[in-house]
């Protein structure tokens, strides 16, 4: 078989064949621009990316999205972070991108055959400025081929490598292609697996020798060299976009697999969350807890003291949550939800003297920011941690309880609110669409305890003094150390 369009003088070219064997894919399932074109994503500002730590952190610590990253390839780690600032906010996306996860990891050895480890090679190849053999009438080609082989070494032996590279990443496809455990794919993976189908059934593909290309001919060098430059080179690059989408799922199955996540169970009906077994992602030994909201008990009012674990437990939800609207497992036993529109945080908060707005101010401007989109019909789960602490108690206090009140009536909506203001429990006895739990400290020789289990009910612990006295302030104030 000769390559279309690429006449060479005295010499036809060795026929090679890679004895593909292809299986048969049907692109019944939507690919990820499909569903990208026909779903919207779950809204995260960037308040509350910051809040959970997805693409950045205040310390040397690593952000959810190092966490996850265990592509293979710069192309796949940008669609890897594209897919985390638009996570799903409907069920069918959801479930398609669960079995992809669910499919790698149970085939994990599968997609060790994926040539990842070459393909930015290509992907240099084909920006490199080289020249080459580019003329299609025969003797001209042939001259500007000699030309390049005696006169522009760098330029050949860029070639070389390139068409090595490129024929490397063909080769290892049309292997990964050929696996027989491929035929029961899943979710996003069939329509990659077809469209590769179809870019590796080009009659040019069998023209790609099955060893190293160094040792051969000069000219099957240029020959090939003018194939993935110029007359395939959409296809190549298409190619290369199909392993960073590979890259990117198996990224999202391996941060799955390495943390030990569950796969959550998408739910039908009324917005809720139903957990067992749940923890922060980055904590060792972290205990777990539940977690329970529904339509029935849409706001969760945590108390305790502090160092407990109040806002530890709400980030957890929060993580929890958004993995789970990426399609992948969460840090959690059992994890069940429905698929929101909106997620809030308010947990970390900062002052803008420049723009003139306190604290306070910028507490407000959270609660506002929530309001506005409950206010506009969207699902929305929103985490508070202590909310109007830069103002005084009795302002606090009046605040919290107008906000909770309004909160319990929302529908569609779930809110998790921690607070030190254990007396607004009194005043939200008698509303219904409100749950209890806390955090407690025990005392252990002399020194507070904490076991970091959640409880049902309201704490009555005030322990701010006691850590006062426990880290000696008194002591030094009084001048006794």
């Amino acid at each position: 078989m000769r390559l279309a369009g690429m006449p060479t003088p005295g010499e036809s070219g060795r026929k090679t064949n890679l004895g593909r064997r292809f299986l048969t894919f049907d692109r019944q399932t939507q690919s990820l621009e499909d569903l990208r074109s026909g779903y919207d994503p779950l809204v995260l500002d960037s308040h509350t990316l910051r809040d959970l730590e997805i693409f950045e952190t205040d310390s040397d610590a690593e952000s959810l999205f190092e966490f996850c990253n265990f592509t293979r390839t710069e192309g796949g780690a940008k669609l890897l972070r594209k897919r985390m600032e638009l996570p799903w906010c409907e069920a069918e996306p959801i479930k398609i991108t669960q079995q992809s996860v669910a499919f790698i990891c149970e085939n994990r050895e599968v997609f060790r055959k994926l040539p990842a480890y070459v393909v930015q090679n290509v992907e240099i190849y084909q920006r490199e400025v080289l020249l080459g053999a580019t003329k299609k009438n025969p003797i001209e080609y042939f001259l500007q081929a000699t030309n390049v082989y005696f006169n522009h070494d760098r330029h050949y032996r860029g070639i070389v490598r390139g068409v090595q590279y490129t024929c490397s990443v063909i080769r290892g496809l049309c292997e990964f292609m050929a696996q027989e455990e491929l035929e029961a794919a899943k979710g996003e993976i069939v329509p990659l697996l077809a469209e590769l189908q179809e870019l590796l059934s080009f009659a040019w593909v069998d023209e790609i020798p099955q060893q190293q290309v160094a040792g051969s001919s000069p000219r099957k060098i240029f020959r090939l060299d003018q194939v993935f430059r110029q007359q395939a080179k959409g296809v190549i690059l298409r190619v290369l976009q199909l392993v960073y989408e590979f890259d990117a799922l198996v990224s999202l199955a391996d941060a799955t697999l390495e943390h030990g996540f569950a796969i959550p169970e998408v739910l039908d009906g009324d917005i809720r969350i139903e957990a067992e077994g749940l923890v922060h992602p980055y904590l060792i030994d972290a205990v777990p807890n539940a977690v329970r909201l529904d339509q029935q008990e849409r706001v969760l009012f945590l108390t305790g003291p502090n160092m407990a674990g109040k806002t530890t437990y709400l980030r957890a939800v929060a993580i929890a949550l958004y993995l789970a609207h990426l399609g992948i497992g969460v840090p959690a036993k059992r994890f069940g939800f429905v698929p929101l529109q909106r997620l809030y945080s308010s947990i970390s908060l900062n002052d803008d003297i420049h723009a003139g707005i306190s604290y306070f101010r910028a507490e407000a401007l959270r609660i506002r920011a929530i309001a506005e989109s409950i206010s506009q019909g969207h699902s929305v789960a929103a985490v508070m941690d202590e909310p109007f602490k830069g103002t005084n108690v009795k302002d606090a206090f009046d605040a919290s309880l107008a906000v909770l009140e309004r909160f319990a009536t929302k529908e569609d909506c779930l809110f998790l609110f921690s607070s030190h203001l254990i007396e607004l429990d009194d005043q939200l006895e008698e509303t219904k669409q409100i749950s209890r739990s806390h955090f407690i400290a025990e005392v252990d020789g002399g020194r507070l305890k904490f076991d970091y289990q959640l409880r049902p009910g309201v704490s009555d612990q005030r322990l701010g003094v006691r850590v006062l006295e426990e880290e000696g302030v008194f002591d030094l104030l009084d001048g006794t150390k």
